[in-house]
């Protein structure tokens, strides 16, 4: 089935208020799934929206509340998501976000107790489109080990980057600290795809290029211990000072009844009140680098449209109702 962006938006919310979500919540979810499916994250879009219902379903997403907002100072924003979705406490803080950071130069934003963020692209990729340069971090369960550890101590802990580019697509980098991202190697598990040896480990700890035996042991950080202080630093950023679980302490977010509590970080910096013509010379280099071949993250072209399989459709259905 194709969809417009408007019908794949109603279509995400009426699966999300189906499975018990308050309408606030059902719209920043599909707003969210839209969104990654738009960005060319088929696996962060519709197919994410299944553990999204399933949580919602089984109490892992509390599914009526409301994000709780403090300022413990002028640039700064405190958000406690009380058990609900990510996406709706950055909806509840986006317009303060962005008017302290256009006032102090700079703002940060750290949230804690939500279901994982989703696509961590989608927050900075919001405000870039505001005309603000942003980082963001994310936690949740541990899934990656590293080094020597033949134990999941980590989650994937990606951050991501994004820039407004004057006359372009903002800039936009979004990348886990493990080899590949959970979905993906989930899909691949589905589709019986082999995997490269360096993305998992099986449960015996042994490498693994078969998707299935890898789900069942832990993810690898890239570029082994280099990968694995990444994510050290964002566990410190979106566990520690938000204030949220450490990944070991994480329930999990696709079993049980309790939410991974996972924590959110993003800073937001005013550009122009530090270099006028910065979204414009950032243009000019970009357009450089791709006359050179390099790739610019942000960019894809995308179908203006979104198809979705019908086995997708009817899973997602299934997932939707209460057996009850």
């Amino acid at each position: 089935m194709r969809y417009s962006p408007e019908q794949a938006h109603r279509l995400a919310q009426r699966l999300a208020v189906r499975a018990g979500a308050s309408l606030a919540v059902a719209d920043s979810l599909a707003a969210a799934t839209v969104a990654a499916e738009l960005a060319g994250r088929p696996a962060l879009g519709f197919c994410h929206l299944l553990d999204y219902l399933g949580a919602l379903r089984c109490g892992r997403i509390a599914a009526t509340v409301e994000p709780r907002l403090e300022f413990p100072a002028p640039a700064l924003i405190r958000l406690d998501a009380l058990g609900g979705i990510a996406q709706l406490g950055f909806d509840r803080a986006f317009d303060e976000l962005c008017h302290r950071a256009n006032h102090y130069g700079i703002s940060l934003l750290a949230q804690h107790n939500s279901y994982t963020a989703g696509e961590l692209g989608y927050y900075t990729r919001r405000l870039a489109n505001a005309g603000l340069v942003c980082f963001a971090a994310t936690n949740g369960p541990a899934l990656m080990g590293t080094g020597h550890c033949r134990e999941a101590v980590y989650c994937t802990n990606p951050l991501s980057f994004a820039a407004p580019v004057s006359g372009d697509s903002a800039l936009v980098i979004d990348q886990a600290s493990s080899a590949t991202a959970f979905v993906n190697l989930r899909q691949a598990a589905e589709d019986g795809t082999p995997i490269p040896p360096d993305w998992a480990l099986d449960r015996h700890g042994r490498p693994t290029t078969d998707a299935r035996e890898a789900i069942n042991g832990l993810l690898l950080a890239f570029g082994g211990a280099r990968g694995a202080n990444i994510a050290l630093m964002v566990e410190v950023l979106a566990a520690g000072l938000t204030g949220a679980h450490w990944s070991l302490d994480a329930p999990s977010f696709t079993d049980g009844s309790q939410s991974p509590g996972a924590g959110l970080l993003i800073i937001a910096l005013q550009p122009q009140l530090l270099a006028q013509d910065f979204t414009t010379r950032l243009g000019e280099q970009l357009q450089r680098l791709a006359e050179k071949g390099i790739h610019v993250p942000g960019r894809q072209a995308g179908s203006p449209d979104i198809e979705l399989a019908d086995t997708l459709l009817n899973e997602l259905e299934s997932a939707s109702h209460d057996p009850a």
